[in-house]
């Protein structure tokens, strides 16, 4: 059996752009949507492109939770709600699975921030585990999950490879029979035998390397071996690897058109004085502006990465739902840290003559041990024939034309001692130095290295790039290594003042702000919620230019925006997938909905937070918040964010009718009162006001999405089991008595209310 990481799309058992992948939004994207019906699409494409790579276990989702905005994977979960969370996630398995292909939830549990997280010690008071943490794992084993990854992480004392939380409540109190796959390198030692672990990854795993003799000297149950095997087994046979199992077909889908889909679906539009949409037929000179424009971000950072084989920026997109309209472009501020890879089409493969690179892994003495042509200079490996760890040196090698004349920096990112020839002079002569042990700080995201070179535009210039190849570690025979050009900085108020005069000169800005991978990414968490670089400044000063800007947020988690009631809208897009600049322009123009509402909330400053504490003391992290997170937390303290969880403005006007019982589900009348279609997401929360048991002040306990055409009246049911009212107190209990259930647009935009009688 293959399995490969997601949940955003399936990269298959190689890193290589030569095998490229669907792009699809982040998990916050998705949860942006509220649509559970398109989770479970969502599910059913990733098992498409799961198939079309020969895999047969998708590495997701992750539906850790928002307990922190300063989370550093926080793209990759869906929410700071367990019910919005846990209802999304099941969706995806059963998309997944119902298409023959593996899901596997992720990180079982409490791996919900990135700091020191192979040995955080968790401590969570029982209750809040079992009613926040725990509870999209058991929905998403409700659904029928075939596997779950255990995180690296400790609760309580216990890593998780090795904790009892495996099998209680996990097995037994849950009915799940499929197999646990540890995240990787997170086994540590035989205690993981005893405990219902069953598969260690990457494999084979030192800490079972002796299994066998454990069992045969009577250390280790031959039973507990015995369960795991059939547990594999049964995997096998599910995902048609066994022997007389054949696979499932999954159902054809055009995965591109679904990703734009999806994108336009999360994006949401958290402010509008009315300038939105556009209508291209007004709009005659358009200034799209920022480093996001062109440089988009499409997913976070970290394990999860996949390589597409295009993306749609937003400049692209704007250029083509604009034809015959003059949009103009400046960088404005630059975002993106680091060195980049070299665009395609200025490269030229020295031996083939095709656009890409040479590459060749060399032996101590100078052979070449392997070779191969490759179609980027930002490059991979993680798995496939490359000889990484019999390698000492690896080379890059291309003929690059530069499209413009001036200085560059040119150079690399890597964890190994780099240099750098130009027409054979040595340009450059570095060896990183790495801070921290994580993968994603070491492998996946490494420090850049540059020396600035004067090119001239057409002048072709011979490239080399030479690494020497250190290897050991858990990632021994693992190599990650970009050669190609780092922004230029050095004048930061030219960039601004440059963007600001293209603003004035426009009909209308459009500011394209956000993250990069230094910021949001697995392997560590955020130490703030501004904006990095100048781009605060750089809204002010187009907003002062153009007061007809439109700011679109390119981030996967909240970020801090001071000036959001200065400007004439703002678009928060997430990471929405290799169709990001599409989508972005169907929703300005209007040719779709801008159908997303908050999964989380968001501050106006991070010194407003409840809950923001990431970094453990003494190695613990103590969740001393209890069930308080989120919009819960800001309840509690009685306190305004800038947006409130479940915010979300469309292009039409909705009136709200009634909310009334039936049976165990709410039915919530409203009507579309705009002139055109729209969608609306009816969100249900519970209260309970005289409970005899410490509870949040409102919960989300439903919510249901609605289309409706103008004038027209819909009406939303929503199921509201008694399991959604009920506490954690050794076991479940619902309390008897009346509960409110409170229907509307958003935890604080609530007009409709019902009465909830629960009996004893």
């Amino acid at each position: 059996m293959t399995l490969s990481d997601g949940p955003a799309g399936v990269r298959g058992p190689r890193w290589d752009e030569r095998e490229p992948s669907l792009n699809m939004p982040s998990g916050s994207s998705l949860a942006a949507s509220w649509d559970v019906e398109l989770a479970y699409r969502y599910g059913a494409a990733a098992a498409s492109e799961a198939r079309r790579k020969n895999v047969d276990v998708v590495l997701g989702p992750t539906i850790n939770l928002h307990r922190s905005p300063l989370g550093g994977r926080h793209f990759e979960c869906f929410s700071e709600d367990p019910e919005l969370a846990a209802e999304l996630g099941a969706a995806y398995v059963r998309g997944l699975q119902d298409n023959g292909v593996a899901a596997t939830p992720k990180h079982y549990v409490a791996n919900d921030s990135e700091t020191d997280r192979f040995t955080v010690d968790v401590k969570v008071e029982e209750r809040a585990l079992r009613e926040l943490y725990l509870a999209p794992f058991e929905r998403a084993v409700e659904a029928g999950a075939w596997s779950v990854m255990s995180a690296y992480n400790a609760v309580d004392g216990v890593t998780m490879t090795e904790n009892d939380l495996l099998e209680t409540p996990l097995n037994s109190e849950w009915g799940f029979d499929g197999v646990v796959v540890s995240d990787w390198t997170a086994v540590r030692s035989l205690g993981s035998i005893p405990a219902a672990q069953d598969l260690a990854m990457p494999g084979p795993a030192p800490a079972w390397a002796d299994l066998v003799e454990a069992i045969r000297d009577g250390r280790l149950n031959e039973d507990d071996l015995d369960r795991k095997v059939l547990r594999v087994l049964l995997l096998a046979e599910r995902v048609g690897a066994l022997e007389g199992t054949p696979a499932i077909e999954p159902a054809a889908i055009d995965g591109v058109a679904f990703v734009r889909e999806a994108a336009a679906a999360g994006s949401v539009l958290l402010t509008n004085d009315g300038i939105l949409p556009l209508e291209p037929p007004s709009v005659t000179r358009v200034a799209v502006i920022g480093h996001n424009a062109l440089e988009a971000r499409t997913q976070g950072g970290g394990s999860a990465t996949v390589l597409p084989d295009h993306i749609v920026s937003p400049l692209e997109g704007l250029r083509n739902a604009f034809p015959g309209v003059e949009v103009t472009y400046e960088l404005g501020a630059v975002v993106q840290e680091g060195v980049a890879e070299l665009p395609l089409e200025t490269i030229v493969n020295p031996i083939t003559g095709e656009p890409g690179v040479r590459v060749a892994f060399l032996d101590a003495d100078g052979g070449e041990l392997f070779a191969e042509d490759r179609r980027a200079t930002a490059l991979v490996w993680f798995g496939g024939d490359a000889p990484v760890e019999a390698a000492a040196k690896l080379v890059l090698h291309t003929i690059y034309t530069p499209q413009t004349t001036g200085d560059v920096l040119l150079g690399f990112a890597g964890a190994n001692p780099g240099r750098v020839f130009v027409d054979g002079e040595l340009v450059l002569d570095e060896s990183p130095v790495i801070t921290g042990s994580d993968l994603g700080a070491a492998f996946l995201n490494p420090p850049s290295s540059t020396s600035r070179v004067g090119v001239t535009a057409g002048t072709s210039l011979d490239l080399r790039a030479e690494f020497t190849i250190e290897n050991g570690g858990p990632l021994a025979g693992a190599l990650s290594a970009t050669f190609g050009i780092a922004p230029d900085d050095s004048d930061p108020e030219a960039l601004i003042a440059h963007a600001a005069a293209s603003a004035a000169a426009a009909d209308v800005a459009i500011v394209v702000v956000g993250t990069n991978s230094k910021v949001e990414s697995e392997g560590y968490d955020r130490e703030s919620l501004d904006l990095p670089g100048r781009q605060d400044d750089l809204v002010r000063a187009v907003v002062e230019a153009n007061w007809r800007t439109i700011v679109v947020v390119n981030a996967g988690s909240p970020v801090a925006l001071p000036w959001a009631d200065e400007v004439a809208a703002v678009l928060q897009g997430y990471f929405g997938g290799q169709q990001f600049g599409a989508a972005l322009a169907d929703v300005l123009t209007g040719a779709v909905e801008p159908g997303g509402r908050l999964p989380t909330t968001w501050p106006t400053a991070l010194a407003d937070v409840p809950v923001t504490d990431v970094t453990p003391t003494d190695g613990v992290l103590e969740y001393t918040e209890g069930i308080h997170i989120g919009y819960r937390a800001w309840l509690k303290a009685d306190a305004a964010p800038a947006f409130p969880f479940g915010h979300g403005l469309g292009y039409t006007t909705w009136s709200w009718g009634v909310a009334q019982r039936d049976g165990d589900a709410l039915e919530v009348i409203l009507r579309n009162t705009g002139d055109r279609a729209g969608k609306q997401v009816v969100q249900v929360y519970a209260e309970r006001a005289d409970s005899a048991v410490e509870r949040p002040e409102r919960w989300l306990v439903g919510f249901a999405v609605v289309h409706a055409g103008p004038g027209e009246t819909v009406t939303a049911e929503i199921d509201v089991p008694a399991r959604r009212l009920a506490h954690w107190a050794g076991e479940w209990v619902v309390e008897p008595g009346t509960y409110t259930l409170r229907a509307g647009a958003s935890v604080a935009d609530l007009p409709l209310s019902a009465e909830w009688t629960v009996e004893a």
